[in-house]
């Protein structure tokens, strides 16, 4: 899939640079024939991303820091993953999709800590040598139209070729990414091939789903009318924060969620707004309860100790998106939570974030692209307290806390080198790592290999 803009506006999931899962994508100008349909597909990918970082100034170090090569963390980190994209036609209207997917990589340290805004999406997967395999995505998809005109939708990843209603009501069930679904957006949204930040190419501060790869399961009503899409969800959990076991029973660890997206025109060029809110109800603990325990114990608080059943959080965000023209887009992110529960995704409460991307098209390289970014991230009053008395989460914690804004700035160039195959250089600064002022910044060199068949 390229990074550069597109010529419409499209609300197609695609997470982690793996694959779309709704029937918006790819639509052509014009109604293919009707035997263009597919009633089967195969597609794959292929994506490295190899990082190293600068030997950043660090005083001192906790358990849950970014640590600088003095210290042992001179190694490089780097990920490898390869997906298989299976697609059948079922009956009418009826898609059912298979993810088969290998991955191999290690975040600094060997352990994914020391940072609100991790700088590399693909390091969700965990850490794993010699890599594992296991299967990413197994979804029924069901899509009842409302008429308002037919649409193409060209042949992609998780994406049969085929003739649909522009409006539309499309139920999906089974195991894949919530951010499939939820905060797309056309200039930063895959980490495979554009944004490599979590704070640039998702809302930093959205609690989505997940288990330790990434994924959950559950069911996404989508509506497509006019101009207007709606979607609502409910999704699996994970029992314990941060672990592989979901809860399927979707009624003790769930998050619900519900988006709204406008399509519009300005000055004659594609743009899009999206408006989330999301609520956690889960296995969590609480970080003034475990600051008062520390107290009543005389101990360092432990947000592990304090953890109890039917934890609520929510949050929201705000998601845009407008081409300026054929080849230059712009997006911006605001997102907010709480931040009284611990992370089930990213130690982030506050985050805005926004850039540009550009097409090669004026020095004669049209399938170029050039990204610019910055995201600031901040944590809740209570969070800093809680880590200011040396506790630590399950990402961050130097031991003590000198607080201020974690703010990230990431550049990209990708270059189409050969068919389908793109070669990237991303180069990011992050400024106050972990919200502490006395470490950093720390500087990460990438390159970054993507191809898709």
């Amino acid at each position: 899939m390229s990074t550069q803009a597109q010529s419409f506006v499209s609300d197609s999931p695609i997470l982690l640079a793996e694959s779309p899962v709704s029937d918006t994508p790819r639509i052509d100008s014009a109604l293919e024939a009707e035997d263009s349909t597919e009633q089967w597909n195969i597609h794959g990918q292929s994506t490295y991303i190899v990082q190293q970082k600068n030997n950043f100034n660090s005083p001192y170090y906790g358990q849950n820091s970014l640590l600088n090569k003095s210290e042992g963390g001179g190694s490089k980190s780097y990920t490898f993953s390869a997906t298989a994209f299976l697609g059948a036609r079922l009956w009418e209207g009826a898609e059912i999709y298979y993810n088969p997917e290998m991955f191999e990589g290690t975040p600094f340290n060997g352990q994914l800590v020391g940072l609100g805004a991790f700088q590399n999406g693909e390091l969700q997967k965990g850490s794993f040598a010699p890599p594992v395999y296991y299967s990413a995505r197994a979804f029924l998809r069901q899509s009842f139209g409302l008429g308002g005109g037919k649409e193409h939708v060209e042949s992609g990843p998780n994406q049969l070729a085929g003739n649909i209603d522009k409006n539309r009501i499309v139920v999906s069930y089974g195991k894949f990414a919530t951010l499939d679904f939820f905060d797309q957006n056309t200039y930063s949204h895959d980490p495979r091939t554009q944004f490599q930040n979590f704070a640039l190419f998702s809302m930093g501060a959205y609690g989505y789903a997940a288990d330790t790869k990434g994924f959950t399961y559950g069911a996404v009503v989508e509506w497509y009318q006019d101009d207007w899409i709606f979607k609502v969800a409910r999704l699996a959990m994970p029992t314990i924060p941060n672990t592989i076991q979901l809860d399927y029973s979707l009624s003790k660890d769930y998050g619900n969620q519900i988006e709204a997206t406008r399509k519009h025109e300005l000055w004659g060029q594609p743009g899009a707004l999206r408006a989330l809110f999301y609520q956690q109800h889960a296995f969590m603990g609480n970080y003034q309860n475990a600051i008062s325990y520390g107290q009543e114990t005389n101990t360092t608080p432990d947000i592990v100790s304090v953890r109890s059943a039917a934890q609520n959080s929510w949050g929201y965000g705000l998601n845009a998106e407008q081409a300026i023209n054929e080849d230059l887009g712009v997006f911006a992110r605001w997102s907010w939570n709480p931040g009284q529960t611990e992370t089930q995704t990213l130690d982030i409460s506050r985050s805005l974030s926004g850039g540009v991307t550009l097409k090669g098209t004026t020095w004669s390289r049209p399938n170029d692209t050039v990204g610019v970014g910055y995201a600031i991230n901040g944590i809740s009053a209570s969070e800093i307290t809680y880590l200011q008395q040396g506790g630590m989460t399950a990402f961050i914690g130097d031991g003590a806390l000198n607080y201020k804004n974690e703010q990230v700035f990431e550049t990209y160039y990708s270059a189409k080198v050969y068919k389908d195959l793109y070669i990237s250089a991303d180069y990011q600064r992050i400024a106050n790592p972990a919200y502490n002022s006395a470490r950093g910044p720390v500087n990460f060199f990438g390159v970054r290999a993507h191809i898709e068949i």
